[in-house]
């Protein structure tokens, strides 16, 4: 798992570390980051390859049978990010949220361990998705100020409302289209969609192996209780960043553990 998470840090910097590198620069590092991957995982690494991170890379690979199209999924989705961001459809922001985090999910329960095949495989991209989901409401303010909108833009127009209007509420200029009563029901659709989610992907804890059940169950609880805390109130996110407190955090670790015990060996 550091293994993997250091991948995904790193390919992460490329494409949104704060600092001056133009876009087109990123996208050519991104390019030679996916050479490289694709040299780590056939064995043909060479001294000029010689971040840790690849033979990390290619053992968990080895060990774990992670899918090989993760990473070119992750890249894609990392890519994406260089472009301005404006989904038209639910179908097109999906397609995002499954290439940086449903095969995340993929990756993880690999690594794991877990029963049920391709069918537990589907719920653990379904709730990657759910995370990323999660993420967006969590970050729209900081998303927004950035000229980023991951909101689908016919889920906008169909509430009289657009990614300028967003922009201009979070500024605090106003004159957009932009009502409370708009955004309570926008942000109620993307709530639910978060929830059926979650909803799709329950169960999944009692598929993993018993020794990374704690891990799934605390992370879902986090993300999961990150979702409640903004469908309490839908505005805060206009606010900052919505979390859940350390000693909630701590709750949530020290309860996994114990619930997970009594899960299914």
């Amino acid at each position: 798992m550091f293994a993997l998470y250091a991948y995904m840090r790193l390919v992460d910097d490329i494409a949104d570390a704060e600092d001056k590198r133009e876009a087109s620069q990123r996208i050519e590092e991104l390019e030679a980051w996916r050479r490289q991957t694709h040299a780590a995982l056939t064995g043909q690494l060479t001294p000029a390859n010689g971040h840790l991170v690849w033979h990390a890379l290619a053992d968990l690979v080895r060990r774990f049978a992670v899918p090989p199209m993760v990473f070119d999924e992750v890249i894609a989705g990392q890519a994406q990010d260089l472009h301005p961001i404006a989904f038209d459809t639910w179908e097109q922001l999906h397609q995002y949220c499954y290439r940086v985090a449903g095969v995340v999910g993929l990756a993880c329960i690999h690594i794991w361990g877990f029963d049920g095949g391709a069918e537990t495989e589907a719920m653990a991209v379904d709730r990657g998705v759910a995370f990323q989901l999660t993420n967006i409401l969590r970050d729209l303010r900081e998303d927004t100020a950035r000229g980023r909108c991951y909101l689908p833009r016919t889920e906008l127009a169909s509430l009289h409302m657009s990614g300028d209007d967003l922009q201009r509420e979070v500024g605090g200029a106003g004159g957009g289209q932009f009502s409370g009563e708009a955004f309570d029901r926008l942000m109620r659709m993307q709530i639910e969609r978060a929830e059926s989610y979650y909803e799709k992907s329950a169960g999944l804890e009692d598929r993993i192996s018993a020794d990374s059940r704690p891990t799934l169950v605390a992370m879902t609880a986090i993300y999961h209780g990150i979702l409640a805390k903004v469908s309490r109130r839908p505005g805060s996110v206009l606010d900052g960043r919505v979390s859940l407190s350390l000693p909630a955090k701590l709750l949530i670790g020290w309860k996994a553990v114990r619930e997970s015990k009594g899960m299914r060996t």
